[in-house]
């Protein structure tokens, strides 16, 4: 049941990072990346606020370890970064384009968990993982 819990919630991610592809390529027509980016995340914080407040999962964020708050403001300042490159990308590229090429991240997970994390991918894995790899060199090269 864990795997298929994981597997589920793994597949919405990847529809919704792709209609947040298409929606974001559309939505910063005409608006400076940055500016777009901004509005994104305050929808963001105003959804899942509502969220955690209606299904009871508010606790005083004050009270969690200061590793917690570090290791998550590490992340946090990550994501900006990611989604200030991304809107950048996505306004002067295809989002065709852009979105498999942001996917190289998966590539760069497996690489940073091996070595921080201490997670042993199989060699099925791997193939997998480096076939990735490949088809964002394909999607980047010109034709």
């Amino acid at each position: 049941m864990n795997t298929i819990s994981w597997f589920y919630w793994a597949i919405l991610s990847a529809v919704f990072a792709a209609l947040t592809a298409i929606f974001a390529k559309i939505g910063i027509q005409g608006i400076d990346s940055d500016l777009a980016t901004l509005i994104r995340t305050t929808v963001i914080i105003v959804v899942l606020s509502f969220f955690i407040w209606l299904t009871g999962k508010w606790t005083n964020p004050f009270l969690l370890p200061s590793k917690a708050w570090i290791f998550l403001g590490l992340s946090g300042l990550a994501t900006g970064a990611s989604w200030v490159c991304y809107f950048r990308a996505l306004k002067i590229g295809d989002a065709s384009k852009v979105a498999p090429v942001d996917k190289l991240s998966l590539v760069l997970v497996a690489i940073f968990a091996f070595v921080f994390l201490g997670e042993r991918p199989s060699l099925r894995e791997w193939a997998g993982i480096a076939m990735v790899a490949g088809g964002v060199i394909v999607l980047a090269l010109k034709r």
